[in-house]
């Protein structure tokens, strides 16, 4: 019997965590999920070494410091074998097939994301709502925050109005649709060392910064 392969084990991972989500409809649909990598796997992620960049205030987005962004291209798969592993794993017709059926949502003719955040003290995003190229956004927590700090993806009402914040342990995570209503954001607050996380999304196939994405050559069948 031949072994399965780590791609193939992570996919399997997923499903399950998928199959287990939480969903929310307040105050917009969104799906908190847990355990959602092989733990080895979320480590392994976890422990990559790269040295965050020293960034200025972020004016409240990510793309104010764009040079010093992180996905997980063709470049960072050669060199990380795990990153390799995600990114063929959220690929999958499985994977898709499962997300496609729980959110809801057409991922057919998309491209694959994934973007490493190395988020320090002074990171903070404005609310904002994720519409136009993306189909679809999920984020996984990959470290534990110290005693006493929330390092979870605010969400919010509007513009102005904060609901809550996702729980942002270890292999934990969020999704949910760009729309007009899906606000979201990061308070200023406290972050201690490094706040560690992926943004997965499927974009538009017009997507321009095609080094971005995991496979600029395959589109989601």
């Amino acid at each position: 019997m031949s072994e399965v392969s780590e791609a193939t084990q992570i996919s399997q991972h997923f499903q399950s965590a998928l199959a287990h989500s939480q969903r929310e409809d307040a105050p917009y649909p969104h799906w908190f999920l847990s355990d959602i990598l092989p733990q080895a796997d979320c480590d392994a992620l976890d422990a990559i070494e790269i040295t965050p960049p020293v960034i200025e205030d972020t004016m409240g987005r990510r793309e104010t410091h764009n040079s010093t962004r992180l996905f997980f291209g063709t470049e960072m798969q050669a060199r990380y074998p795990v990153c390799h592993d995600l990114a063929a794993a959220l690929q999958s017709p499985e994977v898709v097939a499962k997300l496609q059926a729980l959110c809801g949502v057409d991922l057919k003719g998309s491209s694959l994301r994934i973007e490493y955040c190395l988020d320090t003290d002074g990171f903070w995003l404005e609310p904002h709502t994720d519409i136009g190229a993306k189909f679809f956004t999920m984020l996984i927590y990959l470290a534990n925050p110290p005693e006493g700090e929330d390092w979870g993806t605010d969400v919010y009402s509007d513009a102005s109005t904060w609901v809550g914040s996702a729980p942002a342990k270890r292999n934990r995570g969020l999704i949910f649709i760009p729309g007009k209503e899906t606000w979201h954001g990061f308070r200023k607050r406290t972050i201690t060392g490094v706040r560690r996380s992926l943004i997965v999304n499927y974009v538009t196939e017009e997507w321009r910064a095609r080094h971005e994405l995991a496979f600029p050559d395959e589109a989601i069948k």
